[in-house]
């Protein structure tokens, strides 16, 4: 097992302290307070200092932390800042190589409804590993003549990923199951100079084993599902009885060969070897390598935020 971080070159984003049940984050030019229920500590710095520091703090509301309110509230403006803003990413060094990376995003981020801006700053690693990987493949399909690797993204949120391995040249198609988001993802994917990415509003489980019947494959495929979620029409999801029979039906859309899968789980509780047996036993084994790990966030006082665990697979 691993622990990955976003590089310190990561101009944008920064975990300034964290404790007490929050965190307190820099977003390009804005500061921001939210909750943090892994944030078991106690700051570093004192609370006028985060006072100081912040834009804005997410208040939880009535229902935070129940299922399908989990993350909601208000925000509390500090000081002056907009509804929206920008922020970048470019690429870190392959950590094996150390050869500098291409990839260079740009995102929208707003204060939503809910406690998340549009992005998720741990994810870094996983965005680098897709390119990096996605690149591998673009080469191995063109030296046989074969067109650009195609790429799911399930649960796609806000597409960092799916820009990530569009990037990277991939036939990519961005699935999730709200249409705002999808739109947004677009947003992102336009102001990172980018084009081509099929749209598709639906529920995950849905579209996964009707692709399973029309006998579709792809070269690449990223699942981020939350712990509760519903599709377009109604469709009920719960990580803990729907994500077993998702990976089976992505192993059977997954390309037997010249191909990796990327699963990454919030849920508290799940363990990155639960995901390695969940995914070993869903995929039958059919691969070449597995890595499973944590991703984790650094605060200027080198206090580690645990906040994800990965399983990436290789065929």
């Amino acid at each position: 097992m691993t622990v990955e971080y976003p590089s310190p070159s990561w101009k944008d984003y920064e975990l300034l302290d964290s404790g007490r049940g929050e965190k307190m984050e820099r977003f390009g030019r804005y500061v921001l307070i939210r909750p943090e229920p892994k944030a078991l500590w106690d700051p570093s710095l004192p609370a006028s200092e985060w006072k100081r520091q912040a834009s804005v703090r997410f208040s939880p509301g009535a229902g935070f932390g129940k299922a399908g309110k989990e993350d909601s509230g208000t925000w509390d403006r500090i000081s002056r800042m907009e509804d929206q803003w920008y922020i970048s990413y470019k690429g870190a060094r392959d950590p094996d190589s150390g050869a500098a990376s291409d990839l260079d995003i740009d995102l929208r981020l707003g204060l939503t409804a809910f406690k998340h801006v549009g992005v998720f700053p741990e994810q870094a690693p996983n965005w680098e590993y897709i390119f990096r990987e996605t690149s591998r493949l673009v080469r191995i399909n063109s030296s046989n003549g074969l067109p650009a690797p195609k790429v799911l993204n399930l649960f796609a949120y806000t597409g960092a990923a799916s820009i990530a391995a569009k990037a990277a040249g991939a036939d990519v198609t961005h699935l999730d199951s709200v249409r705002q988001v999808v739109s947004w993802a677009r947003e992102n994917m336009e102001r990172s100079g980018l084009d081509g990415i099929r749209w598709v509003v639906e529920d995950a489980m849905k579209f996964a084993k009707r692709e399973v019947k029309r006998g579709n494959t792809y070269q690449g495929i990223i699942l981020d599902p939350p712990a509760y979620g519903h599709g377009p029409d109604g469709e009920r999801w719960k990580l803990d009885e729907l994500l077993f029979d998702m990976l089976v039906s992505v192993g059977k859309i997954l390309a037997p060969r010249d191909a990796f899968l990327v699963l990454n789980l919030y849920s508290n509780g799940y363990s990155s070897i639960l995901g390695e047996t969940l995914v070993r036993e869903a995929l039958g084994g059919a691969f070449k390598t597995i890595e499973c790990g944590e991703l984790a966030l650094n605060d200027r006082f080198g206090k580690v935020l645990p906040l994800s665990v990965f399983v990436r697979i290789k065929r």
